[in-house]
């Protein structure tokens, strides 16, 4: 059966307000034309799980007032610095935030993936993380004494949400060695995906491609997006850009100069 197909604004419109949707690193597959068209719906109250951490989509959605929470292990914009508009919410609590590590939301996601309630982790037992996380469980290891265990809940995204640098009709879509974006796809309720090119034969036909598609019976909607990371780059295709990842930090460092941002104003704002 072949995928369901749509623009852009089709698979934006998918996404209702209050969806909790995974969101992968800037290195890996960003569904930056996506997220652009989810800013421009106006959606609210998004629970946006880092997988495991969160940067250029996630700060433009927090300063577009999308996000209410924020699940994640780390938010950074890399060697352009601190997310500016993802900072200014943190210090004006206009953000829930639930503090991970990269373990923690790869095991809650692990135990979706398998339809269990939660998954045993180690590491950060004792630490502040954990005093702080009251849906975080410490227990008896049930088969060894004195032997406490950490039970992360599981991670159930409504969404899956990335980029992709190919995928074919049937919805199969290959990502390679990108290991993140097979578990969002798994523990997500539906994936909604963009591809920079969609074929007409199946990848899973492909022994050389097979290992890194997600078949498409993970994925509820997909659309054809060329240079659908921009203005972040995809492994093994076109490499982020970095004059305009500079201008917009420069420029969303205030409320107002990330609404000229968005909203597309010269480059001479930033100046």
């Amino acid at each position: 059966m072949d995928a369901i197909r749509l623009d852009i604004e089709g698979l934006a419109a998918r996404v209702p307000d209050g969806a909790k949707i995974a969101l992968p690193p800037d290195y890996s597959y960003c569904a930056m034309a996506l997220v652009r068209a989810i800013i421009a719906r106006g959606v609210k109250d998004l629970h946006i799980i880092g997988v495991p951490a969160l940067g250029f989509q996630a700060d433009q959605l927090i300063g577009a007032g999308c996000v209410a929470t924020v699940e994640t292990a780390a938010v950074t914009l890399g060697e352009f610095g601190l997310a500016p508009r993802f900072g200014a919410a943190v210090k004006s609590a206009s953000i829930r935030m639930l503090d991970g590590t990269c373990p923690a939301i790869h095991a809650g996601l692990q135990a979706a993936e398998k339809g269990v309630p939660f998954m045993p982790l180690r590491g950060v037992i004792g630490s502040d993380l954990e005093r702080r996380r009251d849906d975080w469980i410490v227990a008896d290891n049930p088969f060894a004494e004195n032997d406490p265990i950490l039970m992360v809940k599981a991670i159930q995204p409504d969404f899956a949400v990335f980029h992709a640098p190919l995928a074919d009709r049937f919805g199969n879509v290959w990502v390679g060695v990108r290991r993140e974006l097979m578990l969002m796809a798994h523990a997500a309720k539906s994936s909604l995906v963009t591809a920079e090119k969609i074929v007409d034969g199946n990848l899973l036909d492909d022994p050389v491609r097979a290992a890194g598609t997600i078949p498409g019976l993970y994925v509820g909607a997909l659309a054809e997006a060329e240079n659908g990371a921009w203005p972040l780059g995809i492994p093994g295709g076109y490499d982020a850009d970095a004059a305009e990842l500079a201008r917009y930090v420069e420029m969303a460092r205030t409320e107002e100069g990330f609404a000229d941002y968005m909203a597309g104003k010269s480059k001479e704002a930033a100046e």
